[in-house]
């Protein structure tokens, strides 16, 4: 995503530590403009994105969801120790925040990029359909790192390879909020990186359609966006205001379509679907429509 500003740039090697990534499949308005990544490790892990001094840890509330802890934990880690990767506008090293991760860290501790920061925690704060992982945002030093809002702008160094989809695919794998198609396939799970294209096939699409306000893409690309064949929305700056659209499943309307980045084979279209039930080994044809059509 290119916002046409400096940005903290997240390098390939410490995406390379992730399984999946976004940055604006999220309600949250700490995510508006690609202020802030969601990296989802290999299950059982939370390696750390970056190198620095732990300067803080806050215990947060959060919502209150039947299928989820009651509270959360925020790390803050001073990069101007170590590799010193990530760089404000001022050329300042950057303040990181992760949340979403119950620290074995302490204030004071220095961690390396890739060792474990504690153990991933569910909290309320996240969707029922959403896997567990860390959310990351950056700050100039100066900057108040407690506050949600207020994290600098960031770009993912990684090609996402656009992969077409027609909109069908059969359930590998369902839960009570949403459905996964085996479609579209992985062409060579490992270290490259892939998302749903658009109808051009030129861009990779990221965000939750149209469920939550806005998304993205990866990739260089301006103007009308479509997915099967329906317009979703204009892309400005990599970022996307969603067209009023329906998503249905075999006729069926549902909440939408969840959007990311994977390097692994668990990886196809992922339906959101938390009034409906879908079974494993179903076949499914997903259409988008404008809303008001019939």
């Amino acid at each position: 995503m290119n916002h046409g500003k400096h940005m903290i740039t997240i390098p390939a090697d410490v995406i390379k530590q992730y399984e999946l990534f976004t940055l604006v499949n999220s309600p949250y308005t700490a995510h508006d403009e690609g202020r802030a990544i969601d990296l989802y490790p290999p299950e059982g892990t939370a390696p750390s994105p970056v190198s620095g001094e732990v300067i803080d840890i806050k215990t947060v509330q959060a919502p209150s969801q039947p299928y989820a802890v009651e509270q959360d934990h925020l790390i803050i880690i001073d990069t101007d120790v170590g590799q010193r990767t990530y760089y404000t506008a001022g050329g300042e090293p950057a303040v990181a925040r992760v949340m979403h991760v119950e620290p074995t860290v302490s204030v004071g501790d220095i961690v390396e990029r890739g060792e474990s920061l504690g153990n991933l925690v569910r909290a309320g704060f996240f969707a029922p359909w959403v896997k567990n992982h860390l959310h990351v945002g950056f700050r100039a030093p100066e900057a108040n790192y407690t506050r949600a809002s207020g994290s600098l702008p960031l770009s993912a160094d990684i090609d996402v390879e656009p992969l077409r989809w027609d909109g069908t695919g059969t359930i590998k794998e369902a839960g009570k909020t949403y459905a996964m198609l085996d479609l579209p396939e992985h062409p060579s799970p490992g270290d490259t990186f892939v998302g749903i294209a658009d109808d051009s096939g030129k861009v990779a699409i990221d965000g939750g359609l149209p469920h939550f306000d806005r998304g993205g893409v990866f990739g260089d690309y301006t103007g009308n966006l479509k997915l099967l064949e329906t317009t979703i929305g204009e892309v400005q700056d990599g970022m996307v205001e969603w067209s009023p659209v329906q998503v249905y499943a075999n006729t069926t309307p549902i909440m939408g379509l969840s959007l990311f980045a994977a390097r692994t084979n668990d990886f196809g279209a992922r339906l959101v679907c938390p009034e409906h039930s879908f079974s494993v080994g179903t076949e499914v044809s997903v259409e988008i429509q404008a809303a008001g059509e019939e």
